[in-house]
């Protein structure tokens, strides 16, 4: 592993670094927006007069103001802009308002006169699903289907031994980015716009916005670094239209910065799911039939939700071989809060169960959980969950016989039981696929130049989320070029000067910015080279690229700088897409990273309460760019996913939010966190691949719940089917005559 200290580490521990939400501009408007009243109803009547009348009030929009598409969505523009005559969700805007001052356009909204009529009130997908439910969309309230099958399913169970099957729920989890949504949307004198907003798509936004302000793309400019974290939660549009209306409206720069509370009732979450899962072995604990349910709740609109289901559909099997697979899922639309692209991406969800059914399974054989695992595992040549050609790898058994190491090293360290606290051990393993799948627009590219000033410009339009890509970009490189860090500039997250790259998400910007280096040196290198040999007259078989300029045995002769003065910019582009299966499966995935986590639990009988006191992470995702970014996406993914296990759930109680700010909404502080935090990076790839690493964005995550819930089970004897693992589920449990003396 090599360690790189990051390009924006310097400008963020001093405060210096200057967020979208910091920035400020002469003239600067405020805005609010104000959401529904009630999570579905029809709008009566909708009066602004009060409002515009305010002093300091320099414009109100409502759906008139709308000029082209009322409607976003990044696949299914299905979300109106400003609502026109009905409400789905109370984080539906109504109404929009431009003020000198934040205090007067808060002022402003409680002006604003809405009249609704409430309508019935579809608060969970079992009341969506019913025959008697009012229709939340003209196609009905199913957003989508996705399924897969292999094999005769009904003669595998007649065949099985023994069948476990079991219902689990798991929760809405919030995105918690520090920088909760916001930005300063700018009109520029030739009649353009600049969007200092932050995303991880700025092309993709560009797109959306010009449908909705009828522009030409060209003429809006998306600039989307840095932010102050995303993880999904700002893939999707959010307060950019009512900015950019505003602006627009007002010919001044307008600014909008959501409170918690706004970001709370506006932004998308994690898909609560409910998995059903009936599995079922042989004799000898081979897996032969597996059936899985998955109902997603996916809010009041579309958003990303069909292709996270199809993701859970894909991953129902994990990394396990099984003969028999019948898997259904159905997102349906409800008047809940929308629920769309997090971490993880569907994995989560889909791996908390499965890997619940493995242990549960291997207690009613009595087979060690491992050896069953072991048993079942994908190998190098097994082909994808959904029977499509994979990249060949063996990570799914490394990782598993990593992990099972740790494991078994600590099961035997175990520490004894006190008189009120239990302590147990678990483990899981799962695999993720990277990239949007088959059959997904997932363009990729990136932009390699010696600028006249003597810098080699290396631009990719993907953005800097917190997540390190700045350092990735830099360290594959000087790795490639041979250069130094010094002789980069590193352009990205701004329509105008950056190609398309795609999204920064599904851990695919590592990949992206390896794939394009390989795709980009050769070329660049030939050229600088072909100019050094020009200006110092000797062979271009003996020039290198080194660090500071052109190096002939073993010395620079030539600085960047001197090559490129009085020059042409030196410039190679590249556009691909990201590697996909040949086989044409839908969604299926092509590049997938794999990951065995253990994880070590200390339950309080008295309080019920429990700790994770250590987590151990094997990672199979190819070499390591970087040390330290690969390590913070790892251990920050698990101490994510401890909160999803324990903690996190945004309660929604018909239709209106329960939790609204972090006073009622817990995520892991630093005494949460377990003082052993392991990683192992599995860098080996088979002979021959040439695919490189593998973004690590995501796995981190996944296998974290299941983990703990089955180191739970270890210290007390409860099966955990629901998430978060509340502290009175643990005392009822224990009621039940659950608890187990398990230690001595």
């Amino acid at each position: 592993m090599k360690k790189k200290i990051r390009p924006d580490g310097k400008e963020k521990v001093t405060g210096r670094l200057k967020y979208l939400t910091d920035l400020t501009f002469p003239e600067m408007l405020w805005a609010k927006v104000l959401r529904s009243a009630y999570p579905h109803a029809r709008i009566l009547s909708l009066s602004t007069e009060k409002a515009r009348q305010l002093p300091g009030v320099q414009a109100v929009i409502t759906h008139e103001d709308v000029p082209a598409l009322n409607g976003f969505g990044i696949v299914t523009p299905d979300q109106p802009v400003l609502c026109k005559d009905t409400v789905r969700y109370v984080g539906d805007a109504v109404a929009a308002v431009a003020a000198e001052s934040v205090e007067i356009a808060a002022r402003a909204l409680e002006l604003i006169e809405v009249h609704y009529e409430p309508l019935p009130v579809v608060d969970s997908p079992e009341k969506a699903l019913a025959k008697s439910a009012p229709l939340l969309h003209p196609g009905g309230n199913i957003l989508h289907r996705a399924g897969f099958q292999k094999g005769d399913i009904q003669t595998a169970f007649s065949r099985c031994v023994n069948i476990v099957e079991e219902t689990y729920e798991v929760p809405r989890q919030l995105h918690a980015y520090m920088e909760t949504e916001g930005g300063v949307i700018v009109p520029e004198k030739d009649g353009a716009l600049t969007v200092y907003v932050g995303t991880q798509h700025g092309f993709k936004d560009r797109f959306q916005l010009s449908r909705i302000l009828g522009m030409p793309e060209e003429k809006i400019r998306i600039i989307s670094s840095p932010m102050g974290g995303s993880f999904g939660g700002k893939d999707e549009l959010n307060i950019q239209p009512y900015g950019a209306l505003l602006a627009l409206a007002t010919g001044r720069p307008v600014k909008i910065h959501q409170t918690r509370q706004e970001s709370m009732r506006s932004s998308i979450k994690r898909h609560p799911m409910s998995i059903t899962m009936k599995t079922g072995v042989d004799q000898n604990g081979r897996l032969l039939a597996h059936q899985t349910t998955i109902t997603a709740d996916t809010g009041a609109y579309a958003t990303l939700g069909p292709a996270i289901l199809d993701f859970a559909v894909e991953h129902a099997c994990g990394p396990y071989m099984i003969e028999a697979v019948d898997t259904k899922g159905v997102s349906v639309f409800t008047n809940n809060g929308v629920s769309g692209e997090f971490r993880g991406f569907g994995g989560n969800q889909i791996t908390f169960a499965l890997e619940g059914q493995m242990d549960r399974l291997a207690a009613a054989i009595g087979m060690d959980a491992l050896e069953l695992r072991r048993l079942n595992i994908r190998h190098e040549q097994d082909l994808g969950p959904l029977g499509q050609r994979i990249v060949q790898t063996n990570g799914a058994l490394e990782v598993l016989e990593s992990a099972a190491q740790v494991y078994q090293a600590k099961k035997q360290q175990m520490p004894k039981a006190s008189e009120w606290k239990r302590t147990g051990i678990g483990m899981a393993v799962t695999m993720h696929g990277g990239g949007l799948g088959f059959g997904r627009m997932d363009p990729a590219g990136g932009r390699l130049s010696l600028k006249e000033n003597g810098k080699i410009e290396i631009a990719f339009g993907f953005e800097e989320a917190g997540q390190g890509i700045l350092a990735v970009i830099e360290a594959v490189t000087i790795e490639e070029l041979g250069c130094r860090k010094e002789d980069l500039s590193i352009v990205i997250g701004d329509t105008a000067l950056v190609p398309s790259s795609g999204s920064t998400t599904a851990s695919r910007g590592t990949s992206m910015v390896w794939h394009s280096l390989q795709r980009l040196k050769g070329s660049f290198i030939k050229q600088v080279l072909a100019r050094a040999a020009q200006k110092t007259g000797a062979e271009e078989n003996v020039l290198s690229i080194g660090p500071g300029g052109v190096w002939k045995n073993g010395k620079c002769v030539l600085s960047f700088e001197s090559l490129a003065a009085g020059k042409e910019p030196i410039v190679v582009s590249t556009q691909f897409d990201f590697p996909v299966s040949p086989d044409a499966i839908d969604s299926a995935h092509y590049l997938y990273t794999y990951s065995g986590v253990v994880a070590q639990a200390e339950v309080d009988i008295l309080t019920g309460r429990i700790k994770v006191t250590g987590l151990h992470q094997s990672t199979a995702a190819g070499p390591v760019v970087n040390e330290m970014g690969y390590r913070g996406q790892i251990e920050g993914g698990g101490v994510m996913a401890l909160g999803y296990t324990l903690m996190e759930d945004v309660v929604m109680t018909e239709g209106q939010y329960a939790t609204e700010n972090f006073d009622s909404y817990l995520v892991p502080g630093i005494q949460d966190v377990p003082f052993d935090l392991e990683l192992e990076a599995i860098e080996t790839l088979p002979p021959g691949d040439h695919y490189g690493p593998r973004g690590v964005g995501e796995i981190g995550t996944v296998a974290v719940a299941p983990a703990i819930a089955n180191a739970i089970y270890d210290a007390i004897g409860f099966r955990v089917s629901r998430l978060p693992v509340k502290p009175e589920a643990v005392l009822q449990s224990m009621e039940r005559g659950v608890l187990y003396e398990n230690q001595s």
